[in-house]
């Protein structure tokens, strides 16, 4: 809902800020993002308690940003533009109810040097003032508190005392009613009718009039949406109507929560993973979460159509025929669903989902076999605990879970947990990582295990050439047939010698163990025996090839999407990677877009358009590098890039340091015929407001495979 009414007043001409007090994901192009310090500079962010609601935080904030900013216009980040807001006055409110008495404050503008600024701002000023406006008994009850030393903060007062309430207050007590605008202006559905937003689109449509500036969608929906609507606008809505209008895919955003409820789609800020490649519902109650995990990971989908009793039986279960019909209208392509109908389909998957399943309605015993072959070692399983089911127990022997959440229900404790697979063993013999990486390592080679999963495996091959590549020890024992280090195959065809660095889980490798290999394998002169030393990695690894490049001065890097720090003092708008935000990233191999200065050349892929990695990339501007970029192509383009097959010559050019820019573009030009890259570059069309080249680029594509989502987006730039 945010998405939509800040894009509404970019798409209408309106400029548009948004203040905050910390990086925002998915922030729509065109809004002007400020600090929030720059108003009121804190760290006491005070809420309605009863209703958990930092409104009045925000109330607060809207008469201190019109007191600082002159002229600036307040509007609740529930409020679309209707069309451009421009008015004779400086006085911006509006009724919210028939009867012109009651005036919200989602809009709200005031002359900075008015008398009713200056009156709420001196009310506000005391947090245990008696409101003149509250009922009579009220004032009486807490006047009664403060007499007795107790007086009420605000926080535990009605909700609206400093909105709605305190607006309406002195709008009349000041004998302002003549500058209050209609009821159709901000609020044509009043708050009572608030539902019709979710229903059939002509029932709000018809209440709307040309004296309908800014549109106020009552952020209080999305209670329903989220319970009701997987938190996504219903079909044919007056909603629905607005995100396609704009542009905005709701699955990549869904309702998270409202007040105390948090909704299943929320369960994507709890997930502690870098990427996800496979996801898989066990009771078919987490359609919003693997909408999300799809959308956000690209990622692949199991349903798993088993009963009761963890049974697969001939017939579908009653739900599974309205949740693939609910994945693929929300743009999953029906390829990338796979409906597991016997046990012999199972398959280890990165993200399970368990809600309201086994452990809580249904007997936990069943989940066993779920859990043997669904689990890897970095596996991640949501799910929900009934107190007295006796699942926590039952789990310990799959791994360690971390509350999320508790609620009530049919006077029952529910905890809905994430679970957190046992790391793979690597100390003893058999078929373990020390066991593989000593056969790989050979007699010429070596392998130095460390603390935590961390390990260095150096194979010798090319006298010369010397590839430093860098993964995660969990993917490569259980994600790859082969249980190779990444980038192994690859390196080995060519002949290079190859020392593989592996990290002991999401650890960004700041663990001192492996400084200290670093600055060990420097002082031996180690690099110095190769001709050509290249560090190469991705993601997390692509952080470590350019931190840890001091260690071989005069290397050449190749980093796809790379974080330069997870240093949350030094990149406050990094919102991702939570596991790691309690790591020191200090050091000579600390900031990499600083350090790897020492590189002879730093080769940088990324995708421009995802924000956080393009800040990342903007952060390496030392005179070595080269940046690289692969538009629309997301974080994990290197998958792209495999499915264009163009992948090996790119970073086989990287590597032996062939790699041209024009070279590079020539060969990306193959991602023309990337479904992704279609549907990402039509939908950035329609953001853009080029609707004579969406409808152009959409009709091309379509002539060349039956891309539903450009499909749909093309019906709908029909119909307008």
């Amino acid at each position: 809902m945010e998405q939509l009414c800040l894009k509404s007043f970019v798409d209408k001409g309106q400029r548009i800020t948004l203040f905050g007090y910390e990086g925002i994901p998915n922030l729509p192009d065109g809004v002007i993002f400020r600090d929030g310090r720059e108003i009121i500079d804190t760290d006491d962010f005070i809420k309605y308690e009863q209703k958990n609601s930092y409104a009045l935080f925000a109330d607060l904030f809207r008469l201190h940003m019109i007191h600082k900013c002159p002229g600036m216009i307040w509007v609740d980040t529930d409020v679309y533009c209707h069309s451009p807001m421009t008015y004779d006055s400086d006085y911006v409110f509006g009724y919210e109810l028939p009867g012109e008495h009651r005036v919200n404050n989602a809009v709200l503008g005031l002359p900075a040097d008015s008398e009713m600024l200056a009156r709420m701002l001196e009310f506000t000023s005391d947090r245990y003032a008696i409101a003149p406006f509250l009922p009579r008994k009220r004032q009486e009850m807490m006047r009664k508190q403060a007499d007795k030393g107790k007086p009420v903060h605000v926080s535990q007062q009605p909700w609206g005392v400093w909105g709605p309430m305190m607006v309406t207050h002195y709008v009349h007590a000041l004998g302002l009613e003549a500058h209050v605008q209609p009821l159709n202006a901000f609020y044509p559905i009043t708050f009572p009718e608030r539902f019709k937003f979710m229903r059939r689109a002509d029932l709000a449509a018809g209440l709307i009039t040309k004296e309908t500036t800014a549109l106020h969608l009552w952020a209080s929906n999305k209670r329903q949406l989220g319970t009701l609507h997987n938190g996504l606008p219903p079909k044919g809505s007056y909603l629905e109507m607005l995100v396609q209008e704009h542009g905005i895919n709701p699955a990549l955003a869904p309702i998270k929560g409202r007040g105390n409820t948090t909704f299943d789609g929320a369960l994507i800020d709890e997930l502690d993973l870098e990427t996800v490649s496979s996801a898989a519902d066990l009771t078919g109650h987490a359609r919003s979460f693997m909408l999300a995990l799809h959308h956000k990971f690209d990622c692949d989908l199991q349903v798993i159509n088993c009963n009761r009793r963890g049974k697969f039986k001939a017939d579908d279960e009653g739900w599974l025929e309205g949740y693939i019909t609910f994945l693929v209208e929300n743009d999953v392509s029906r390829d990338r669903i796979q409906i597991i109908r016997d046990d012999k389909d199972l398959r280890p998957v990165d993200v399970l989902c368990n809600l309201s399943g086994f452990g809580d309605r249904l007997s936990v015993p069943f989940l066993q076999k779920f859990l043997e072959r669904c689990m890897h070692s970095d596996s991640r399983v949501f799910m929900d605990v009934r107190k007295g089911s006796g699942a926590f127990p039952f789990l310990k022997a799959f791994g360690t879970n971390i509350t999320i959440s508790k609620r009530e229900e049919e006077g029952h404790e529910i905890t809905r947990i994430r679970v957190q697979a046992k790391a793979p063993e690597v100390n003893s013999g058999g078929d373990t990582w020390d066991h593989i990486a000593l056969q790989l390592a050979g007699t010429e080679g070596w392998y130095r295990a460390g603390p935590n999963g961390h390990s260095f495996l150096y194979m010798p091959r090319d006298p010369d050439i010397l590839v430093v590549t860098f993964d995660n020890l969990d993917i490569a024992m259980t994600k790859r047939e082969d249980r190779r280090p990444w980038g192994y195959n690859f390196i080995k065809d060519q002949g290079w010698s190859m020392l593989g660095v592996l990290a002991g889980g999401w650890t960004w490798y700041r663990e001192p163990w492996v400084c200290e290999q670093f600055d060990a394998l420097q002082q031996e002169g180690f690099f110095k025996k190769f001709k050509r030393v290249v560090f190469y990695g991705a993601s997390m690894g692509g952080y470590a090839a350019c931190a840890f490049a001091p260690a071989a001065p005069g290397c050449d890097v190749v980093a796809i999407s790379p974080q330069s720090t997870v240093d949350k003092s030094i990149v406050p708008w990094e919102t991702r990677y939570k596991t790691v935000w309690d790591r020191d990233f200090s050091g000579k191999y600390g900031d990499a877009a600083q350090v790897s200065a020492a590189a002879h050349r730093v080769s940088i892929l990324y995708d421009p358009y995802e924000p956080l990695d393009a800040q990342h990339a903007a952060r390496f501007s030392n005179a070595n590098v080269a940046h690289l970029r692969a538009p629309l192509l997301g974080h994990r383009l290197g998958s792209s890039l495999n499915q264009m097959g163009i992948l090996s010559p790119i970073i086989l050019g990287a590597l032996n340091g062939t790699l041209t820019p024009q070279e590079y573009y020539r060969l990306l030009r193959a991602r023309r015929n990337l479904p992704r890259y279609q549907r990402e570059l039509f939908k950035r069309a329609v953001e853009k407001g080029h609707t004579k080249l969406a409808r152009s680029l959409a009709s091309h594509i379509l002539e060349q495979n039956p891309n539903r989502a450009i499909r749909i987006g093309l019906e709908a730039l029909t119909t307008d």
